[in-house]
């Protein structure tokens, strides 16, 4: 079903509705979460839709936490010692291929200085119960083109116990890749559940 906000309501919305989704979310106990791909040019209409989801959850008692990658990518800048104006004067500074240069910096600091996935862990509720709680990843898209979802979603393994949905831009390349973006080439190695 390609319509997102079609699968959405009739395919996200009633597994997350379950006393516990985490058999449905994924078919691995040890990472309990699944990607929900969209196009990118939805994100402000999925946005819209989250909102309207989550106050629908929340009424059947679930506790949702929502976590912005984009928030999430800001802060290892910070850690790292990065601010928005050096990366900025580092790309206009080495001209024609200051993107890429610019990218390399974001992923090593991402990858190595402040590891995104740490970040990303520390927001997840402590004490989470499986049965009320549910995480959004939300903002993925601000990522691009510096650091794969993939990598993160591998890093979640026996280290998320609630469930959880990475809200993906991007697009199934068949058989059972996803691009990024729709943009990158296809990534297939995912253990998560592709909804």
């Amino acid at each position: 079903m390609k319509n997102w906000k079609a699968r959405l309501c009739n395919v996200l919305e009633p597994i997350l509705s379950k006393e516990d989704p985490r058999p449905d979310i994924s078919a691995y106990r040890d990472m309990p979460l699944c990607i929900f791909f969209y196009d990118p040019a939805s994100e402000f209409g999925l946005r819209q839709e989250l909102a309207l989801l989550r106050t629908r959850l929340e009424q059947k008692g679930k506790r949702i936490t929502v976590i912005s990658l984009m928030d999430c990518m800001k802060e290892a800048l910070e850690i790292a010692g990065v601010s928005d104006t050096d990366l900025i004067e580092n790309e206009k500074m080495l001209g024609k291929n200051g993107h890429k240069t610019v990218a390399q910096t974001v992923h090593k600091v991402l990858s190595e200085y402040a590891p995104l996935e740490d970040i990303v862990l520390s927001k997840v509720p402590e004490n989470g119960d499986p049965m009320r709680d549910i995480l959004w990843i939300t903002r993925a898209g601000a990522l691009y083109p510096c650091y794969r979802t993939s990598t993160l979603v591998e890093h979640f393994q026996t280290r998320l116990f609630i469930p959880g949905v990475l809200f993906y831009p991007g697009e199934i390349i068949p058989p059972a890749g996803l691009s990024f973006m729709g943009i990158q080439e296809a990534e297939h190695n995912y253990r998560a559940k592709v909804l």
